[in-house]
């Protein structure tokens, strides 16, 4: 087995004892400016890093980081890793992280190989790789087996490990994925160079008017705030331009390995958390106002993965959007907590 170095990063340990304390990542303080790799923000668990067999593209080594969280109730022996969207990172998930462990699971919390925290190759990107390296993420944890959440992009990615490594993954929980509809047939294709424009064009106020009208239905709270500030925090980095073909190449991922045509071959248990009034999709702008109603529809895709995947239950949140852990948390670690205790 490859040998592996875990660094604690510097900065965070001294916040271990006051964090773990905090209700979630939403409580933390967000500075108005950061680097790519979000240096100056800190989450609702220390965070950790691994390093990571391969390389980016000037030779440094692949650093993920992530948070790893220890059961504070009596141990249920279950492993869970949260796995994060595409405009989001593993701070989101400060608040279910301590339930969780409140109901004795360890949870893990990556963030993905060009997010958040962790290294910023100018790609390759695929789902298969993406989850190869959260494996060898769990391997260095001596972690065997583990429930997998994934939500929006990292339910694709959930997915796409479930469908490569059953034997790791005991259940699969998909919070609004994206994937449940083949956006290649549904819609034009856009170059990595056109989202990178759209990219290196963006503002915080762009990116708040994309969340509000895309995942929350034209709505906003003041508890969406947090994602937004993180979301928006490297735009001011000098070194935002290599962020911006960063995520233009993962849009170019999501849009060209879709999962939805392999749904019936999940073998595991699998639980769908929609929120029905989400309305995600790629590149719904480039297709006719009749056609754009018809994409993103939560309401219809939730039952239509719940009818083509084996072993598998729905809950649906109606009236929310895509992300009913932001949005209506209570509702969703309810259905979370009640699908775990399940024998």
């Amino acid at each position: 087995m490859t040998s592996f170095k875990s660094i604690i990063f510097a900065g965070t340990l001294f916040l271990a004892s006051a964090l773990c304390a905090t209700a979630g990542a939403q409580e933390t303080s967000t500075p108005s400016v950061t680097g790519i790799n979000l240096e100056s923000i800190d989450y609702a668990y220390p965070s950790q890093s691994l390093e990571l067999d391969g390389t980016d593209d000037a030779g440094r080594p692949l650093v993920m980081s992530y948070q790893d969280v220890a059961p504070t109730a009596e141990a249920s022996g279950r492993t869970i890793v949260l796995l994060h969207g595409k405009n989001f990172t593993g701070d989101y998930w400060g608040q279910t992280a301590r339930d969780l462990a409140a109901s004795g699971h360890r949870v893990i919390i990556p963030d993905h190989i060009g997010w958040g925290k962790s290294s910023k190759p100018m790609g390759p990107f695929s789902f298969q790789r993406l989850g190869s390296q959260t494996f060898e993420l769990l391997n260095h944890l001596e972690v065997q087996t583990a429930t997998i959440l994934g939500h929006s992009t990292g339910g694709v990615l959930a997915t796409r490990m479930a469908l490569s490594f059953p034997e790791r993954v005991e259940a699969l929980i998909l919070l609004n994925p994206l994937g449940l509809e083949d956006y290649q047939a549904l819609t034009p294709y856009r170059t990595v160079e056109e989202w990178e424009s759209r990219n290196l064009d963006m503002t915080r106020d762009k990116m708040k008017s994309y969340m509000r009208d895309s995942y929350y239905d034209g709505k906003w709270s003041d508890k969406f705030d947090r994602s937004l500030d993180v979301f928006a925090a490297p735009l001011r980095s000098p070194d935002y331009p290599r962020l911006a073909r960063i995520s233009a190449l993962q849009y170019d991922m999501i849009y060209s390995q879709p999962v939805v045509q392999d749904l019936d071959k999940l073998e595991m248990p699998t639980l769908l958390l929609i929120g029905t009034r989400d309305r995600s999709a790629l590149n719904k702008d480039l297709v006719s106002e009749t056609e754009r109603q018809e994409l993103g529809r939560y309401d219809r895709l939730g039952k239509q993965a719940a009818e083509r995947i084996p072993n598998s239950k729905l809950v649906e949140f109606p009236s929310i959007g895509h992300l009913p852990h932001l949005e209506d948390y209570e509702a969703f670690i309810a259905a979370l907590q009640d699908y775990l205790a399940e024998p």
